[in-house]
């Protein structure tokens, strides 16, 4: 019989232990810092984000990033610092936030007011610290905790801005667990191209970008470019794009910033609106895979109150560049219809490339579909096959000259095909052996 379900059995969990007890609905995976989408990199991207987005609405140009051999993270950035009246709430009130003013940050990666909570509940040992003309605070916590009210920080270096450092609680996460120096380097340089004016470093190492999404795409490449990359940029859109002798289609994808690897609507938008574009160019209806094939492309949007599919922020949700506006369908499609006709119009022999390199795609298609023809035609074949037939090359539903000539023999048993089998015209001639004697 099932257990009695009372008032006693629903609970009101603490923010803290909301955080401590489901970590997956607000990190993700926990891992141990094997895979670039563990948790403990989730976190230091949070700490990370508040930092690009004071730097995206155009305070400060530089953030710092240090992890020390036994795990500690500090960031440092140059911005206005959070308010010190506020510095408590920030760090420890969940849904607590600037992000909700779009005044205050217009195309900000957090709006709900949750990430530094997170980072705070699930660290061991976590500190605040703000500066603001002249003045400053800094606070301790444990486990989302406070412990130490600071009147007088330890650190106090006078410029604007907001120092976050943490642990990892090991009760959490893995023991073993450790940031893997490959991952965040990576990670750093990904801020770095989508914000070409801001410098991050990186235990020392200092990342800026030049070109944006056309530096990211010349790292990440692995595979030849066809043709220069195309880079397109417009306000709150960035574009950069080629092709390569691969089959696949490789995208990189990001939203105010945030990393989305697995896509989402603004990738659907930019897939779609490619094709339309290339077929209004050449005035032909080639199939979008072949379009496609090969190429690699790395897309960025600025859009008001993103929407996420996930606490992590993986893939964009959002239908619309501002709440109730106009679509990113629309918003995307119209801008690669102006932007990149003009430039195919203006490059013509990148445009010619292009041509080549979707006609060869076409090519391949219906080379691979034949061969995928055969193959189903030979396998009716084989499915028909049986053991007591022993058939002959020439069928009488072929075209081969000699069809009319086609014979099938059927004998009594597999004794009596064995005469026959050795003396008959292969090309021409079948046998088939019964089980024994048919009836009358």
């Amino acid at each position: 019989m099932a257990a009695d379900y009372t008032e006693d059995d629903i609970k009101s969990l603490d923010w803290r232990e909301h955080i401590r007890m489901r970590p997956g609905m607000y990190i993700g995976k926990l891992g141990d810092g094997t895979s670039p989408d563990d948790g403990l990199y989730i976190l230091l991207k949070e700490a990370i984000d508040n930092s690009i987005d004071e730097h995206i609405m155009g305070y400060g140009k530089e953030v710092r990033v240090e992890i020390d051999e036994q795990g500690r993270v500090e960031v440092r950035d140059f911005g206005r610092g959070i308010p010190l009246g506020k510095l408590f709430d920030c760090a420890a009130q969940i849904n607590t936030g600037a992000k909700y003013d779009s005044e205050a940050f217009k195309k900000s990666v957090g709006l709900n007011g949750v990430g530094i909570k997170a980072v705070n509940a699930l660290s061991d040992f976590f500190e605040i610290q703000a500066w603001r003309d002249g003045e400053t605070k800094a606070l301790e916590f444990s486990k989302g905790n406070l412990t130490v009210d600071m009147k007088h920080p330890r650190r106090d270096d006078g410029a604007n801005g907001t120092r976050l450092a943490f642990d990892l609680d090991r009760s959490i996460f893995p023991a073993k667990s450790k940031y893997k120096e490959a991952f965040v380097e990576k990670m750093c340089r990904y801020y770095s191209y989508l914000n070409p004016a801001l410098t991050v470093i990186f235990n020392g190492k200092k990342f800026r970008s030049k070109d944006g999404l056309l530096d990211l795409l010349r790292e990440e490449m692995e595979n030849e470019a066809l043709y220069p990359p195309i880079h397109l940029v417009g306000k709150d859109i960035e574009i950069a794009f080629t092709h390569t002798a691969e089959s696949s289609e490789e995208y990189y994808t990001f939203v105010n910033g945030q990393n989305t690897s697995q896509g989402g609507t603004h990738l659907a938008a930019f897939r779609e609106a490619l094709v339309q574009v290339i077929r209004g160019f050449y005035k032909k209806q080639y199939e979008p895979a072949d379009i496609r094939a090969g190429i690699e492309a790395a897309v960025c949007v600025r859009i008001v109150e993103p929407v996420f599919e996930s606490q992590t922020k993986t893939k964009l949700g959002s239908a619309t560049i501002v709440p109730n506006g106009e679509s990113l369908r629309t918003f995307i499609g119209n801008f690669l219809k102006t932007s990149l006709d003009n430039y195919l119009h203006k490059n013509l022999q990148v445009a010619e490339c292009i041509q080549k390199r979707i006609l060869s795609a076409e090519r391949e298609r219906k080379d691979l579909k034949g061969v995928q023809k055969l193959a189903r035609e030979r396998s009716k074949q084989a499915k028909v096959h049986n053991k007591k037939l022993r058939d002959c090359r020439v069928r009488y539903d072929s075209k081969h000259k000699r069809r009319e000539e086609s014979t099938l023999f059927i004998t009594e048993g597999d004794s009596a095909s064995g005469s026959i089998t050795k003396s008959r015209d292969v090309e021409t001639q079948a046998v088939f052996s019964l089980r024994g004697k048919p009836l009358n």
